[in-house]
């Protein structure tokens, strides 16, 4: 349903039973890629510490070499089944949301599938919308439960930055690399190493679980080009994404805040490319900037698996009946807020 330029969705029968978040285990600190960087800095006449000071990020994540994407992904689908008490044998529906990933052909979602020991009935994919997709999977996993496609449905995500920044690490050290060369790959330093799952389940089975309420989407596609990437590398104009990201932002807010009555929202959980663009966010939506968990200067940008991770590290200061918002902003550029009441 379009209600103004967003669409907008509801979910009658969709609860969250479990959402769980993995760390990857070997922390880097940006101290150290300022370290590697230095000659450059000196060089080309910048500064270190702009990690920090700029993004917030005075730490992230790698996986070991021999962790893939799906394992890490695997990982989280595991502990969010065991958490929810759900076995494989009853899942129907699996998303895999994950950005990285090793080929194009097939799916990673196969080899997480098959990690999990899910049943042959079980439909399984990926979804890929940059950095929204978790968002995304929850919408659409709650309509195929809500029409009764699926009783239980697992979405994964895991991501890993390793590669990808040893290899911009590389490229900036050289003689050969700009001023420009480091403002257009800063962003790819921020990224971060994580996984995480959910599990939904129809809510007239599950009354302990959390309610998926509905939420909107919405598209500023004439900004496709403002960040680009693949594991190799990524080139970011961060200055018009950080401004396009949140005009779209603001206006998906604008259009459906009295439609969900998001006036009383209590958290907002967001994907996360810095601390100043999270305290932008939550001036421009008016609401206090406390209310915004962060996971980002601990753990860097770690991309779609932002969300899930965010709400499972915060669980515990929720209480019954708190209103969560969800919200995702990918590169591209779209939109997608979903409510869960806790």
């Amino acid at each position: 349903m379009c209600v103004s330029g967003n669409a907008s969705f509801r979910h009658t029968n969709t609860a969250v039973l479990s959402v769980c978040a993995v760390e990857a285990p070997i922390v880097v600190p940006s101290s150290d890629f300022d370290e590697q960087l230095s000659r450059t800095y000196q060089r080309v006449r910048m500064r270190s510490g702009m990690l920090e000071e700029l993004a917030g990020v005075v730490e992230r994540r790698w996986w070991p070499t021999d962790v893939s994407f799906a394992d890490a992904a695997a990982m989280a689908g595991a502990k969010a089944l065991a958490e929810a008490g759900i076995i494989p044998a009853q899942v129907d529906v699996m998303i895999n949301t994950s950005v990285s990933r090793d080929y194009l052909e097939p799916s990673t979602a196969v080899a997480i599938h098959h990690q999990l020991g899910l049943p042959t009935s079980c439909l399984n994919f990926d979804l890929a919308n940059a950095c929204v997709g978790f968002v995304n999977a929850i919408q659409l996993a709650g309509t195929m439960i809500d029409s009764g496609q699926a009783d239980y449905a697992v979405i994964v995500d895991g991501e890993g930055s390793r590669y990808t920044q040893e290899l911009t690490l590389g490229r900036l050290a050289s003689e050969e690399a700009t001023a420009a060369d480091l403002r257009s790959q800063f962003a790819t330093l921020t990224l971060g190493s994580g996984a995480a799952a959910m599990v939904l389940g129809r809510a007239d089975r599950h009354p302990e679980g959390h309610r998926v309420i509905g939420g909107v989407s919405r598209a500023g596609t004439e900004h496709h080009d403002l960040c680009v990437g693949d594991l190799t590398r990524m080139r970011t104009d961060s200055k018009r994404l950080f401004a396009a990201g949140l005009a779209l932002a603001v206006e998906t807010w604008t259009d459906a805040k009295a439609e969900f009555g998001w006036a009383g929202i209590d958290w907002f959980v967001a994907h996360q490319t810095s601390v100043v663009h999270i305290r932008a966010m939550a001036k421009a939506l008016g609401v206090d900037s406390v209310r915004f968990p962060l996971t980002l200067p601990k753990y860097g940008n770690m991309g779609p698996a932002a969300v899930p991770f965010t709400l499972a590290r915060h669980a515990d200061n929720l209480r019954a009946e708190d209103r969560i918002l969800l919200l995702g902003i990918g590169s591209g550029l779209n939109t997608s807020y979903a409510e869960i009441v806790w």
